[in-house]
C-alpha cells in the first residue's frame, strides 16, 4: 500500500494561509470596520451603531492560500458580519435601507470599490482579495436575520456555526486539514475547469458529516480517501444529495442547484474517490502520488515520492538485514 502522508504534509504547509498573511487580512478587517464605525457615528449617531463578528474559512481557521490567476493574484474571499442589535424589532429599519448604507460606508475604502450584492456589501482589493460584509438585525439573545434580498431577513446564525464546528475539531482528529484538503480540491477543479462546484461552507459540513478518523499509522491520505468514499456513497444514494446547515435555519444547502450542477459535482467526487483509492492500493509511491496530484494541481508536490515498488523495498531491507547478520 502506497504511502504519500509526507507529500500531504508538504501540501498542506503549501495551502495553509501564512501567519503573514493572515495579519495582513486582520489588519485589512480593522481599517475596514473602524471606517464603518466613523460612518455610522458620523451620519447615523441616534441609531443603533454596528457590532462586528469575524464569520467563514478565517473565522474557522481553514482559509486556503488561493491559486494564482492570469494576473499572478489569488483571490480570498473573506467575510466580517455586521450587527445591529437592539431589544425592540421596531428598530428595524428597511432592508434596502441597510444595504445602501453599507455601501455608502465602504464605497471608496480602496482604489477599486464595492459592490452592492444580494447577500451583502463587497470591498474590493487591489491585491485580489474581497471581504463580504452582510448585515444582520438581531434581538437580544435571540437568532440574527439576514438583509438578503432574494431571502428576506431569513434567520442566519454565523457565530452559532463558528461554535459547532469547533465542537466538532474537538472530538475529530485532523477535521480542519481534511476542510483545507476539499477546499483545495475545488478549488483546482474551478481553476481548471470553470465548473460551479460548492462552497467552503458545504465542504465544511460534508467533511464534519462523512467523517473518518485516520489509521492507527495516523495517515492523512488514508484519512482522505476514507472520507471521500463515505461522502461519495452517502451523497450518490437515492435521496440522498443533501447536505443541511447544523445550525439555523437548518436549511439544505443543496437545495436549488440544478442536475447539471448536481451531475457535475458528483462526477469531479466520484473521479476523486476511485483515484484516492487507486492511489492508497498501489505499491509505487510515485505513482499513487501522480494520481493525487491530479485533482489537487501542481501544488501538490511528488518530488519526494520513491518511484519503487515497495515490495522490492521491502525485499531489498531484508536483504541488507540479512547481509549484515551473516557478516557480523
Amino acid at each position: 500500500m502506497a504511502n504519500n502522508n509526507e507529500q500531504f504534509k508538504a501540501f498542506h504547509d503549501a495551502i495553509k494561509a501564512c501567519k503573514t498573511r493572515k495579519e495582513t487580512l486582520r489588519t485589512n478587517r480593522q481599517a475596514l470596520r473602524d471606517r464603518i464605525k466613523k460612518y455610522f457615528k458620523d451620519n447615523h449617531s441616534d441609531y443603533i451603531q454596528p457590532k462586528f463578528c469575524w464569520q467563514g474559512s478565517f473565522a474557522m481557521d481553514t482559509i486556503l492560500n488561493p491559486i494564482k490567476d492570469e494576473s499572478g493574484l489569488g483571490a480570498y474571499d473573506l467575510d466580517d458580519g455586521v450587527y445591529f442589535i437592539s431589544d425592540d424589532e421596531e428598530d428595524k429599519k428597511d432592508l434596502e435601507w441597510y444595504h445602501s448604507e453599507m455601501y455608502e460606508a465602504v464605497k471608496d475604502h480602496t482604489t477599486k470599490g464595492a459592490e452592492d450584492n444580494d447577500p451583502c456589501v463587497t470591498v474590493l482589493y487591489a491585491d485580489g482579495h474581497h471581504v463580504d460584509l452582510p448585515v444582520y438585525f438581531m434581538i437580544e439573545d435571540e437568532t440574527p436575520q439576514l438583509s438578503h434580498r432574494k431571502t428576506p431577513w431569513i434567520e442566519s446564525d454565523p457565530k452559532g456555526l463558528r461554535a459547532w464546528f469547533n465542537d466538532e475539531c474537538s472530538e475529530k482528529t485532523n477535521l480542519k486539514k481534511m476542510v483545507r484538503y476539499l477546499k483545495a480540491w475545488c478549488d483546482y477543479v474551478k481553476s481548471e475547469t470553470e465548473k460551479k462546484m460548492p462552497t467552503g461552507c458545504i465542504l465544511t459540513m460534508l467533511a464534519a458529516e462523512h467523517f473518518a478518523e485516520p489509521d492507527a499509522d495516523g495517515r492523512e491520505d488514508v484519512q482522505m480517501k476514507d472520507i471521500l468514499v463515505n461522502m461519495y456513497d452517502s451523497l450518490s444514494a437515492d435521496n440522498g444529495f443533501h447536505c443541511y446547515r447544523p445550525t439555523s435555519p437548518y436549511d439544505d444547502l443543496f437545495e436549488g442547484y440544478s442536475e447539471k450542477r448536481k451531475k457535475d459535482f458528483l462526477n469531479e467526487l466520484k473521479s476523486f474517490k476511485e483515484d484516492a483509492e487507486r492511489a492508497i492500493n498501489s505499491k509505487n509511491p510515485k505513482e499513487a502520488c501522480g494520481k493525487w496530484q491530479k485533482h489537487f494541481g501542481d501544488r501538490y508536490c511528488c518530488s519526494t515520492a520513491k518511484d519503487e515498488d515497495e515490495d522490492a523495498q521491502k525485499k531489498s531491507f531484508a536483504g541488507t538485514i540479512n547481509n549484515e547478520s551473516k557478516y557480523a
